[in-house]
């Protein structure tokens, strides 16, 4: 499998460490890559509003806030930082839409198969890329991604990566995905559905 260092440094973004520091240092709300509403066109056509969404990494991100104030009902947020699921648990208590968890995500377990009609990933991907064992871990992510996903769900990849770079994990035969690319402003999109796509 391709690995892409090119866009890596020497932190470890597998660690929760590393994350758990990090948010106690910079407790300030950030979207990594793209706003929701650079996203939104995207979203709209391809996650109804009424579908149950996999947040997957989401950080202290906006995204799902944003997403909630545009009409949807239901998404569960996963995150390998505690510090990061608490802030946002408290932040987010009362809007019942939106649900935390901490969780690993090359083990989420926790969630019966096909439990999401689609996940969103904005870096998670990428930060695993940049980790240990970095081949491993993107396919125990991208395994429990396949599993998660209903029947017709989507994968929505947004990453920094080469879509060269990516296309082998996306592509694995087991996933039986469809992947789409899209190229926006600074970073790639991609689908995966039962379909997938893939944005750059």
């Amino acid at each position: 499998m391709y690995s892409d260092v090119a866009s890596c440094n020497t932190y470890n973004y597998g660690d929760a460490l590393y994350w758990d520091v990090r948010y106690v240092q910079e407790a300030e709300s950030f979207d990594w890559y793209q706003r929701y509403a650079s996203l939104r066109p995207f979203v709209r056509r391809h996650i109804p509003a009424s579908s149950r969404v996999l947040m997957v990494g989401c950080g202290n991100a906006l995204m799902s806030e944003d997403m909630v104030d545009d009409g949807y009902e239901n998404i569960m947020n996963v995150d390998i930082s505690s510090v990061a699921i608490d802030l946002m648990r408290r932040k987010y208590e009362q809007m019942p839409q939106l649900k935390y968890m901490e969780m690993d995500v090359r083990d989420m377990s926790f969630f019966p198969d096909e439990s999401f009609d689609a996940v969103i990933d904005k870096g998670t991907l990428d930060s695993l890329m940049c980790g240990s064992d970095a081949p491993i871990s993107a396919a125990r992510m991208l395994g429990e991604v396949s599993r998660l996903l209903k029947p017709g769900g989507i994968y929505m990849l947004i990453t920094y990566g080469d879509p060269k770079v990516r296309m082998p994990h996306l592509s694995r035969s087991s996933y039986s995905w469809k992947i789409v690319l899209y190229a926006i402003r600074k970073c790639s999109l991609l689908f995966s559905l039962s379909f997938t796509e893939y944005f750059h």
